[in-house]
């Protein structure tokens, strides 16, 4: 594996690491890494991720793209419709990074149950974290646990959600099964694959 690292900038914990099994499979190695708490940290400074990216740090930037009505549209917006930086990928989960993990059936059934029903086409939901929640409820007691929160908590989810989907991403998750079922996945995985075959040969990657 080649020493050159690659900056990560994504929205969350569980991004960071999907993120990172993704860079791993491509054969480069994360050298540092951005998270602050939602999109609005990574669109708001998209001046500084530029410079970054111009001072020979590649970056690659991963976000959801919730409500936005298509992919395209949230890159033109966060680019301000000019062509991005060489070395830069932006890069955007139909609707949720959870439905990139959805995708993945083989990798979900041993984690929610066999009998879980899992969306053929989960960039087609409009929520994959609630479909993922709701799922989990009839999961292993020990998966329930950590995925679900109790009744009348404050929080969405399981105190322990982040600790065990992190571990499903770096020990049962595969990006290359879940990419067939994921058309925003697979761009991905394609675009951060060229960048760090870029990287290894000393080329530069051109502007999206």
């Amino acid at each position: 594996m080649t020493s050159v690292g690659i900056a990560l900038a994504t929205e969350d914990e569980l991004s960071e690491t999907i993120g990172m099994r993704l860079i791993n499979d491509a054969g480069m190695s994360v050298s540092l890494t951005f998270r602050q708490g939602g999109f609005g940290y990574l669109k708001s400074r998209m001046k500084k991720w530029i410079e970054l990216v111009r001072n020979g740090v590649p970056l690659i930037l991963l976000t959801d793209l919730d409500s936005t009505d298509c992919a395209s549209h949230l890159i033109l917006d966060w680019s301000g419709g000019k062509a991005l930086p060489n070395n830069l990928v932006l890069r955007v989960a139909v609707r949720e990074v959870e439905a990139w993990l959805l995708a993945d059936h083989i990798a979900c059934a041993g984690l929610l149950g066999k009998r879980c029903r899992l969306p053929v086409d989960p960039e087609t939901l409009r929520d994959p974290k609630q479909t993922l929640l709701n799922l989990a409820k009839g999961a292993p007691r020990v998966v329930r646990r950590d995925l679900v929160a109790e009744d009348n908590a404050a929080a969405a989810q399981g105190l322990g959600y982040n600790l065990r989907l992190c571990s499903f991403v770096r020990e049962q998750w595969a990006p290359a099964r879940a990419a067939q079922r994921s058309d925003s996945l697979a761009r991905a995985r394609s675009r951060i694959a060229e960048l760090c075959e870029s990287l290894r040969d000393g080329t530069e990657r051109t502007p999206m």
